[in-house]
């Protein structure tokens, strides 16, 4: 089935997962980071203040996500997927009215258990419980919002901030999840697993079974994936969390980096379809182990990039493992773990990715506080990504074997 016919004989499923992956926006770094600025000087915080307390409201989140997740196994995507979206809605007007320091960790942690965590969580989730033989396609078109957010709301929002109150702005995004809600609600009034596709609602993972969120971690297989899963979102997060500073070291203005963003976008949108349409054409264990490899790159040459020419080139080949990460870790939890309990072991994953982005810019920010440049921290990133993609290649190549057992 094309992507054409695919969108259309679902389209309904896969506007909901999208409009869950957009509206995650107002919870990533790459939101937040655009008033970095702003809120460390209305509050009167250094790079390491406003690091640690990021720092404290993701970790919080990643360490609720672990339970809060496992309600995408019991409880329908409408239903939460609503209450999510609400729940965002008033964290973000809580940023737009909060004047006291110490309720920032706690608007930080709303922001990021329900946009980073949640919305993505049930959108990954719902694709690839709903979406079986065509699981690629489904996960990466619904990723296309979270893309689309990333690329238009950077320069949207710091162009908008050149005329309103930062404050103003987050009162907008409120709105925005407030009208969303409904809309989720209408389109999932049918919430079933299409009928075009497998009738066969739960897959099974190694060795033909089932497996549950506690045999996952004490399987070794977990372990050679761990660095390739949380460096992501540790290394990309501080990149942009940092994207106000990393500008002004290079001698840019924060609009000419957001600038060069959409082409960001553009390259991961790409792969992101590429890679939903490689996982189902070539299959995961061929191509999961390499997608990384992109991502040494980028990082080493935002080290070297003295011109923003080499910027945009060290954004390409950060989008094309971004694109891929989109669709290729929910893909792997699904294939080796099966779909039973993936709700319990994708919250998982996703307290993984969370805790990432929670050590990556509190690192970052103290590292610069104590004179240790941005630059060289990208350059040690590109060699942790060598290093993951060593073990991931290992850990594919030993327990693929075992899905032959199936």
């Amino acid at each position: 089935m094309g992507y054409f016919e695919f969108i259309r004989s679902n389209i309904a499923w896969l506007l909901a997962g999208f409009i869950l992956a957009l509206n995650s926006s107002f919870g990533q770094t790459f939101f937040i980071s655009i008033f970095a600025g702003k809120i460390q000087s209305n509050f009167n915080l250094s790079h390491g203040d406003w690091g640690s307390i990021y720092m404290i409201g993701t970790l919080a989140s990643a360490i609720v996500m672990v339970w809060a997740g496992t309600s995408s196994d019991f409880l329908k995507a409408r239903t939460i997927g609503v209450l999510v979206l609400v729940g965002l809605g008033l964290a973000t007007f809580l940023m737009a009215l909060n004047p006291i320091v110490w309720l920032l960790p706690i608007t930080v942690f709303l922001l990021r258990f329900l946009g980073q965590g949640m919305l993505p969580h049930i959108s990954a989730v719902s694709m690839s419980r709903w979406f079986i033989s065509q699981r690629g396609k489904a996960l990466a078109i619904s990723n296309t919002g979270y893309a689309l957010g990333e690329a238009l709301l950077p320069v949207l929002f710091t162009v908008l901030m050149l005329s309103y109150r930062w404050q103003n702005l987050w009162v907008l995004a409120s709105l925005f999840c407030f009208l969303m809600a409904p809309l989720i609600w209408i389109l999932l009034k049918n919430e079933r697993t299409p009928q075009s596709l497998s009738k066969e609602v739960t897959t099974f993972g190694l060795r033909g079974k089932s497996w549950s969120r506690k045999q996952v971690i004490t399987h070794p297989l977990f372990w050679f994936m761990l660095p390739a899963l949380i460096g992501p979102s540790a290394c990309v997060t501080s990149f942009f969390f940092q994207q106000v500073y990393f500008a002004e070291i290079k001698g840019w203005t924060h609009l000419q980096l957001v600038a060069l963003f959409p082409i960001y976008t553009l390259v991961a949108i790409v792969f992101n379809i590429v890679s939903g349409w490689a996982l189902d054409k070539f299959g995961l264990d061929r191509i999961l182990p390499y997608y990384q490899i992109p991502m040494i790159l980028a990082f080493i040459l935002f080290y070297f990039a003295s011109t923003q020419v080499g910027l945009a080139l060290g954004l390409c080949f950060l989008a094309i493992s971004s694109g891929a990460n989109s669709t290729l870790p929910t893909a792997f939890w699904a294939e080796y773990y099966g779909t039973q309990y993936l709700g319990a072991i994708k919250a998982l994953g996703t307290a993984i990715m969370v805790l990432g982005s929670a050590i990556g810019p509190g690192m970052t920010g103290h590292l610069i506080d104590l004179g240790f440049g941005i630059e060289g921290q990208y350059f040690i990133f590109g060699l942790f990504f060598l290093f993951s993609t060593i073990l991931m290649y290992l850990g594919i190549k030993i327990y693929s074997r075992d899905k032959i057992l199936e």
